[in-house]
């Protein structure tokens, strides 16, 4: 591509592929695809993108063809690479001005000429960092800041390499730039400290971004740049130095405006300085050693004393919090249990720790937690009155609950209660002390007090098992307050429950639970909402616990159904929903059938929730949990919801609708258990297999499941689901059986004797069962194998004689003696050349299944089943479902379980000696071993 004539050509088309015409836009795309491969075509972008003159829009769209160009053709053994010559033109037009005034334009630069780094950088590129370190020191403020971005990109870009010899080679670069880099860095950071009490904000600005940037690339050549980085004294002297820089910055918030750009780069520039000694700690523990104490110092200081008054904000204390937890919890900082066994290093950062946490410092940070972090915030509160849900799914988890400061100030109270949990316990104790008998609703500080404290006793409850006698807590403390009804106690009654559900599992008495459940039952018609929320929470912790009891539960079912149900319909947001459907679920689990009298209402709800739930998966995946509890718990009833609910698994198995890619999973077991508790089969349910080829052909980790539902099919209505869809599903066995890998046929072949048990199962039932069939199939294969019937029969019996070995399950071994006896009797000679081996495998069965009766002395098949015995189910077992009746209904067909073997071999004996004649049929039984026909005939005595 010719870069003169070329240039205007490209220029056009691009031009047009900015165009919001599809009629424009689509013509263009597609030659600019063609033009990927063409010699030329990447410098024809280069010289576009770098013409400020240009459409920005244009210049945009050459950058990201240019990047997308690099991920696909710079390699050298990709298909269509680009020429070495392009490469060395390209690679010194993209460093040869730092000077791009769009941001937007020179961050996708600096990220592509990162990638090329990536690629290239040090061999074929080796002028790239002596260039960006010559750059950056330039006084045109546009060039050293485009620089330093692509000094930072680049720099990044290098550090996530992880082969040895890339990280070798970033260590090399590492140590040589390391002092200029250190050097950059404290110069922007002096000039913007200067710079901060001039009050210009645009000067301000621009330093605090040089200052951000330059600390960014510090950043990587630190924490990734060394092996051993605590003998780097230019490396440590930077961290140690973060502490006092980390003082000078939060102290320029004061003179910072609130509500600008500044102040949103100045904590952005804070944060990063945390996050320097965050990763360095995470990534080099013991290198971390002599910064303990100093950071211990400084975020406790910072955090838990008025030192951090006026100058931190939320992000901030989240991160002095995160530094505190990962060196308390910090594995490579615990000494063995046998302090002998530790390293020197490991008890050195111990002894730091230990001095630190001293008696004072623990018990201060643990009251500050609780009376000052711990406390609802104003802002919680307003939310609490104006969105009680958004409250609700703040508290349990939203999407910002990671990073906001609530839930890291419970897990570092977590963390540090757990490590020191002896000299904590008394201190929380004493807290709980002062906080017996009923609050003052007048006094909200009080209540909001009781609150963080109760939240702290949950948050311990395991670390105080042994301290606290939770029964009697319950009775005389806990109780009374949840009856309280005051509106302004309700922080409490919400804090009340949710501290009994941390207990639940930890300490209460089982006698205790039916005043929980009344308790909950009054709750859950309380007046405010985000109380009826939580107590639906402690409601699913308490059913869920290993302790719960039916029978306890009982008699406060219909109403904690009844409401829980009003709260589903009254609540709006998504996840609330989810929530409520979720206890609900558990519910129906446990109660199982004793569920069906309450369940009507739900029934007629959940179709119009699916509905509703058409954008929203997540829901619509918490209905299809709460529909197969519902299936289970209502058995052969279910058939009633199959207007709604064969449609709903018609939607979720097909592969071709979207929603599939969430709904699958729970589909498919919805199907399952609808099969499992159907009372027959309808066309409907029958239909809906049509699904199943497209699932089968994915292979996927619900391949299992697919199958169990095949088999449900098959229990429930064999004749007509075969007849319909036996020969796809034999073709698609077929396929699946084609794509086995050869790691998969290892696994096949390490389980040999289950795979052979189970072959030779199908085998004895098609010969016992279906004699004819057994005839065409060996034809068959006779004639696959170029061999004679005779032959292919004899070579089959030799085999199964053979690995009867690994067939372990009696009620196998018994058939295949009942399936070789089936071919007696018989004047053929290859039958008759392996009488033998099918008497020895019928006396090993009558081994395996005769038992000998004490009174009479005589033997009795212990595998005969005269008649359909129901099992007595225990509370804690679940009633057999409607494929365990027709399970149990086969196996009464089965002959394994109606033919006693005994008599079998008794009748094919005397029809073969009958056949043979008394000669013929002694000489035949000399073939037997006599220690075999002894054991024979004392099994067959009294025939």
């Amino acid at each position: 591509m010719d870069l003169n004539s070329a240039s205007t050509v490209v220029l056009q088309v691009l031009t047009q592929a900015t165009s919001q015409d599809t009629a424009v836009l689509k013509p263009a795309e597609e030659q600019l695809k063609q033009w990927e491969t063409q010699p030329g075509f990447y410098s024809v972008l280069l010289n576009i993108f770098t013409n400020h003159t240009l459409d920005i829009n244009v210049r945009w769209l050459a950058v990201l063809y240019f990047k997308h160009g690099i991920d696909r053709y710079w390699r050298r053994v990709a298909p269509h690479a680009l020429s070495e010559e392009e490469k060395t033109t390209l690679r010194a037009g993209l460093i040869t001005n730092f000077n791009e005034p769009i941001n937007q334009i020179a961050t996708q630069i600096a990220v592509l000429i990162a990638k090329v780094a990536r690629l290239d950088c040090p061999r074929q590129w080796p002028e790239l960092i002596p260039t960006l370190i010559e750059s950056v020191k330039v006084q045109d403020d546009l060039r050293q800041h485009r620089a330093l971005l692509t000094f930072y990109h680049v720099t990044k870009t290098l550090a996530s390499k992880r082969l040895a010899a890339d990280r070798k080679l970033f260590y090399d670069l590492a140590s040589g730039i390391y002092n200029f880099a250190c050097s950059l860095w404290n110069h922007h950071t002096d000039t913007f400290l200067q710079q901060v009490s001039s009050g210009n904000e645009a000067v301000i600005l621009s330093s605090l971004e040089r200052t951000l940037l330059s600390l960014k690339v510090l950043r990587k050549l630190t924490v990734n740049g060394f092996v051993e980085p605590h003998k780097n004294m230019e490396v440590m002297g930077f961290l140690h130095g973060i502490f006092e820089r980390l003082k000078q910055f939060l102290e320029c918030s004061r003179s910072i405006g609130t509500d600008n750009v500044c102040r949103d780069r100045l904590e952005k520039t804070i944060i990063l300085f945390t996050k320097v000694l965050l990763d360095f700690l995470d990534q080099h523990p013991f290198s971390f050693t002599p910064l303990i104490q100093r950071s211990l110092e400084f975020s406790v200081s910072y955090v838990f004393t008025e030192v951090g008054e006026g100058v931190t904000f939320e992000r901030f204390i989240v991160q002095c919090m995160n530094l505190i937890k990962m060196i308390v919890k910090n594995y490579a900082y615990k000494p063995s249990k046998n302090f002998e066994d530790s390293s020197p290093e490991t008890l050195e950062a111990h002894k730091i720790k230990m001095a630190f946490f001293t008696y004072p410092t623990l018990t201060e940070i643990c009251r500050r937690l609780v009376s000052h972090y711990f406390l609802l915030t104003e802002e919680e509160l307003t939310m609490w009155e104006e969105d009680p849900e958004g409250f609700t799914v703040e508290e349990t988890g939203g999407d910002s609950w990671k990073y906001s400061l609530r839930p890291c100030t419970e897990v570092l109270f977590i963390d540090i209660f757990h490590e020191y949990n002896q000299t904590l316990t008394p201190v929380l104790l004493e807290m709980m002390q002062t906080l017996q008998g009923p609050t003052n609703v007048e006094d909200m500080n009080a209540l909001l007090i009781k609150d963080a404290v109760y939240n702290a006793v949950g948050l311990a409850a395991y670390e105080l098992f042994d301290s606290v006698d939770f029964d009697q807590w319950f009775k005389n403390q806990l109780l009374p307050e949840l009856q309280v009804i005051h509106n302004r106690y309700k922080p409490l009654r919400r804090r009340v429950i949710w501290l009994i559900g941390q207990w639940i599992s930890v300490k209460f008495k089982s006698d205790l639970r039916p005043m929980l459940y009344e308790a909950i039952c009054n709750l859950l018609q309380d007046q405010d909402l985000v109380v009826r929320i939580e107590t639906a929470t402690t409601l699913k912790l308490t059913v869920d616990d290993f302790e719960f009891r039916t029978d306890q539960f009982l008699p406060y079912l219909e109403t904690m159904f009844t409401l829980l149900f009003q709260l589903l319909q009254q609540v709006t947001e998504c996840d609330t929903k989810m929530h409520v459907l979720h206890v609900l679920s558990c519910v129906i689990e446990r109660v199982n059938m004793q569920i069906r009298p309450y369940v009507g209402c739900l029934v007629q709800y959940l179709p119009l929730l699916w509905k509703q739930s058409e954008e929203h998966n997540m829901l619509r995946c918490a209905i299809l949990t709460t529909l197969i509890h519902l299936v289970q718990g209502l058995g052969a009833d279910s058939k009633n919801l199959y207007p709604f609910l064969l449609p709903v698994i018609q939607l979720s198995t097909d592969v071709s609708q979207p929603p599939h890619v969430y709904l699958l999973e729970d589909g498919l077991e919805l199907w399952l258990v609808t099969l499992e508790n159907s009372p027959c089969i309808t066309p409907e349910l029958l239909r809906i297999f049509q699904n199943m080829s497209p699932l089968l052909e994915l292979s996927s980790e619900n391949l299992r499941t697919c199958f169990k539902i095949i088999n449900g099919y098959i229990f429930l209505s064999s004749t007509e689901f075969l007849q319909t869809y036996a020969v796809g599903l034999c073709q698609s066995f077929c396929e699946l059986l084609k794509e086995i890998t050869t790691e998969g046929q290892v696994q096949v072949l390490k389980r040999y004797p289950v795979v052979m048990s189970t072959y030779l199962g199908v085998m004895g039932r098609v010969l016992l069962q279906n004699t004819s069939f057994f005839s065409s199939l060996l034809n068959e294969m006779a004639h696959k194998f170029n061999q004679e019937m005779d032959q292919l029969l004899g070579n089959m019996i030799e085999m199964w004689v053979d690995r009867m070995d690994n067939i372990t399950q009696p009620e196998r071994r018994k058939l295949s003696a009942l399936a070789l006896l089936s071919l007696l009797p018989s004047d053929n000679s290859v039958i008759q050349d392996k009488f033998c081996g099918i008497i020895n495998i019928s006396v090993e069965g009558l081994h395996d299944v005769m038992t000998e009766d004490p009174e009479t002395g005589t033997y009795k098949d212990c595998m005969l089943m005269s008649h359909l015995e129901e099992p007595k189910v225990t509370e804690d077992e679940e009633p057999p479902t409607e494929q365990d009746k027709r399970k149990k209904m086969l196996a009464l067909k089965d002959p394994v379980h109606m033919v006693s073997l005994q008599q079998f071999i008794y009748e094919k004996l005397k029809a073969q000696q009958e056949m043979l004649g008394e000669q013929g049929f002694q000489s035949l039984m000399e073939t037997v071993d006599t220690e075999i026909v002894t054991q024979l005939q004392e099994f067959l005595q009294g025939f």
